[in-house]
């Protein structure tokens, strides 16, 4: 249960493999840790004996939300519009803040920060046994580009169905709607 940089990661990952250890490595932001999220990390940890979670830093979470609501396009409701405008807000807590609190979920072995857009780059680097992911299984919604370096380097990669009732963007509407 620490937070550490990936080049740490990726050198005890290779001693883990000599050990005969299965790294699991779910991706995301995690911002305001809420059921679904604790639920997916216990799910993931089962799939291995080491859960690593690459953390989006700050920047790459503002990034990714940006892009999001891009993606979103011009409103057609007004919730939609609220949706929006809190989605480009993220992230709310830190990465320091995050990335501790992750740290302190029992099902967690490791968190590290990656500043890139995707977690790509870390997780190829990392090479886990298994890529957990949130999402339907056989589903290729939330897909990472780096999921076929994953299968290249013998691992796989693992849809793990999200907890229904539980978002961060449904927690965002819920404090809005306090505030109103």
């Amino acid at each position: 249960m620490a937070v550490v940089s990936q080049s740490e990661l990726i050198l005890q990952r290779q001693e883990w493999k000599r050990n005969g250890k299965r790294a699991v490595c779910v991706a995301g932001a995690f911002d305001l840790l809420h059921p679904g999220h604790v639920r997916l990390l216990e799910q993931a940890r089962g799939l291995g004996d080491i859960l690593i979670v690459a953390l989006q830093s700050d920047e790459s979470a503002r990034i990714a939300a940006e892009q999001a609501a891009k993606l979103i396009g011009a409103p057609s409701t007004p919730g939609t519009a609220a949706a929006a405008r809190n989605f480009v807000a993220r992230p709310i807590t830190p990465q320091a803040e995050r990335a501790e609190i992750l740290a302190a979920v029992a099902a967690v072995d490791f968190v590290a920060i990656f500043d890139e857009p995707t977690a790509g780059e870390f997780i190829a680097r990392l090479a886990p046994d298994v890529l957990a992911q949130g999402g339907e299984p056989g589903s290729s919604e939330n897909a990472y580009a780096d999921d076929d370096a994953v299968t290249a380097a013998g691992g796989q990669v693992v849809r793990l169905p999200l907890e229904p009732g539980y978002s961060t963007s449904r927690l965002v509407e819920r404090i809005s709607q306090l505030q109103a």
